[in-house]
């Protein structure tokens, strides 16, 4: 008797979507909807594919939010990693030598 074909439906639409942009791996979101890996990407793709990208805006606009609100530790994240910002430290060093004898002459 041949499997039923998977008719995908709103909600798994919106769980497969969630589960992806959380990491979670193929397999893992196919056994929780009930279908095989091949189902899953067949009907599923779109989901699949925009999940990490909404999730990442909603990361950034949270840290924007808290960046432009006065959070420091936000705004010095968002420098460096969105702005190309970093911190430098500047070393200098004296070619001088200075020489102590023991008797305290130098």
């Amino acid at each position: 008797m041949p499997t039923p074909l998977h008719k995908p439906t709103d909600q798994n639409r919106r769980t497969v979507e969630a589960m992806s942009a959380y990491g979670i791996p193929h397999e893992e979101i196919a056994e929780v909807i009930g279908i095989s890996r091949k189902t899953l990407t067949k009907h599923y793709q779109r989901e699949l594919n925009i999940s990490l990208a909404k999730a990442n805006a909603k990361i950034a606009e949270s840290l924007y939010r808290q960046a432009t609100g006065g959070n420091t530790t936000a705004a010095i994240w968002w420098s460096k990693a969105r702005m190309g910002w970093k911190e430098t430290q500047k070393q200098e060093v004296d070619g001088g030598i200075t020489v102590k004898w023991l008797d305290g002459n130098s």
